[in-house]
């Protein structure tokens, strides 16, 4: 773990860990609250190192204090959930192995046009010698597979008290690796990702826009940047851009319920727009694609998604619709569906 400043949390994240682990390895890259000293009340090897603006630079120094066969990388802004027991023996051969182990991340979010709790898939267990590239968003260098773990780890460092927290840190290293890379798709994607997540939506929709531009259709992260496209576009008033876009991803997209449930969200702002049109067209196309939502179910093993838009979140927007059209009964039906999916 590299961390600066995070008090806060890293008793939470070390305690989660601890009980699965043989050692602890904090890199403190300056701070000036207790971090350190939480982090060596919880069992931790706390080491200094000079913060160079470069996270790729603090991993490899973290990783280069570990002798480990197999390597788990947390933030402190994380915490084990479920799924420890794939960090076992079973899972990770005790000489090391042929593979980078991705692992399930949940965070909570209360970015605007997202709500709920975000899944990605990162890898984070790390056989000894894989290193990291990258002065920000930082990634494995390895040619190994990549294998999916059992592992969920929980995130709350998007929520808005800590994107306040952590200022204009992210996009600064974003701007300054853009400016070495300007064609580097993931990039413009992650700068898109922190203008959304802020709540500026010209901004997002650009970098969206020159992400998908740029980015290949076999891209690991193309799910959750097609759908997060779509939110922008929307935010930022281009509505026949998102509706474009929509038409031309659908074919890629025919079990996602991230996808439909955004489709949705897209046809019911149109009708709005064209009220005339509202009834016969834009209202069943919304209809529609919140039922296909429900019809597919949750998905999380897809990056990006957003956990309830396979479920509770699509039988709610059913209730209303149906409560907007004169449609009592359904409604009742969606609503007590709504509520029995969200548990």
């Amino acid at each position: 773990m590299i961390a600066r400043d995070e008090a806060r949390a890293i008793a939470r994240t070390l305690e989660s860990a601890r009980p699965h682990v043989d050692r602890m390895i904090v890199l403190d890259t300056g701070s000036a609250d207790a971090t350190g000293e939480i982090a060596r009340a919880a069992g931790a090897e706390v080491h200094a190192f000079a913060w160079c603006d470069d996270f790729a630079a603090a991993r490899n120094a973290a990783l280069a204090r570990s002798d480990a066969a197999w390597n788990l990388i947390l933030d402190a802004d994380e915490w084990i959930e479920a799924g420890a027991g794939s960090l076992g023996p079973d899972t990770l051969p005790a000489g090391g192995g042929g593979f980078l182990g991705e692992i399930r991340i949940e965070s909570r979010m209360d970015e605007r046009g997202s709500e709920g709790v975000g899944q990605s898939w990162l890898a984070r267990v790390l056989p000894r010698g894989v290193v990291y590239d990258g002065r920000i968003h930082e990634q494995p260098v390895s040619d190994l597979p990549r294998r999916r773990l059992a592992l969920t780890v929980g995130h709350d460092g998007y929520t808005a008290e800590q994107l306040a927290r952590k200022g204009s840190r992210n996009e600064t290293l974003l701007m300054a690796e853009l400016q070495d890379a300007p064609g580097e798709p993931y990039l413009w994607f992650q700068l898109a990702k922190e203008h959304q997540a802020r709540g500026r939506a010209p901004q997002a929709a650009f970098c969206f826009t020159e992400a998908l531009r740029l980015a290949p259709g076999d891209v690991a992260w193309r799910h959750a940047l097609v759908v997060r496209a779509l939110i922008a576009l929307k935010a930022n008033g281009q509505l026949a851009d998102a509706l474009a876009l929509a038409d031309a991803e659908v074919a890629h997209w025919p079990a996602s319920p991230d996808f439909y449930f955004v489709i949705g969200d897209l046809y019911l702002d149109a009708a709005s727009q064209e009220p005339d049109r509202a009834l016969d067209h834009f209202l069943p196309v919304a209809e529609s694609a919140w039922k296909r939502c429900l019809e597919i179910g949750e998905r999380p093993d897809l990056d990006g998604a957003v956990a309830g838009r396979g479920g509770f979140m699509a039988a709610h927007n059913l209730a209303v619709l149906c409560e907007t059209l004169g449609r009592a009964s359904e409604a009742a039906d969606y609503a007590a569906l709504a509520k029995r999916l969200r548990g």
